[in-house]
């Protein structure tokens, strides 16, 4: 089982937590941390545009002049694509872009985006931190303690704490997630993985 410092908000070292194997301790499967990527961002694809072709244009149902005679190219329709608010020839309608993974295979994804983060030594165990106000100065002192003033931070939370996720939302580089909202592609795209000793135990829970 791999063993990790746990820190205080001060920044100060107070002991160590043994983590699962069966989670924090996978080999790391870059195929399935690709599907799962492609799939969140497919996901958040809304798909709701939607363009006119040429037969649902307004207008053009007479034919501008006749075929011959005139000198000009031969026109069918005022509204075909290469008039001015003529129809899009290949018109973007709404569709479902969402890519279905196998159960399996998401706890894979993040079981190996998290054992990565233990590898490369970028995960970071919190005992606790409390917040009864908004205070984004508390978060950016906090993150100085630990040495992350300048790093890209993912704070996991074991449940909702109101405070401590609108504090973060004023920083650009920081992003708070209960354990239930844990994805592969956040726990990949910030650098540095805070995690609340508590959260580490629901974690285990959930995914064991």
């Amino acid at each position: 089982m791999p063993k990790v410092p746990v820190y205080n908000i001060e920044g100060q070292q107070i002991g160590e937590i043994e983590l699962s194997d069966s989670i924090f301790n996978v080999p790391v499967n870059t195929h399935v941390l690709h599907q799962a990527v492609v799939a969140h961002l497919a996901n958040r694809r809304q798909g709701t545009f939607a363009a006119k072709t040429r037969a649902e244009v307004r207008g053009g149902g007479r034919k501008p002049w006749r075929q011959k005679g005139t000198g000009r190219a031969r026109q069918g329709s005022i509204r075909a694509p290469t008039w001015r608010k003529g129809g899009v020839v290949f018109a973007k309608k709404p569709r479902d872009f969402s890519i279905d993974l196998p159960k399996k295979v998401r706890r894979l994804a993040l079981k190996c985006a998290l054992s990565s983060k233990v590898k490369e030594n970028n995960l970071i165990v919190l005992d606790r931190w409390d917040m009864n106000q908004y205070r984004t100065k508390e978060v950016i002192r906090v993150l100085k303690n630990l040495g992350l003033e300048n790093e890209k931070a993912l704070i996991v939370i074991p449940e909702k704490n109101e405070y401590l996720q609108k504090s973060t939302k004023n920083i650009p580089e920081v992003k708070t997630l209960q354990v239930g909202n844990l994805n592969v592609f956040d726990i990949l795209k910030y650098d540095k993985f805070i995690i609340l000793q508590d959260a580490v135990k629901k974690v285990e829970e959930v995914y064991a």
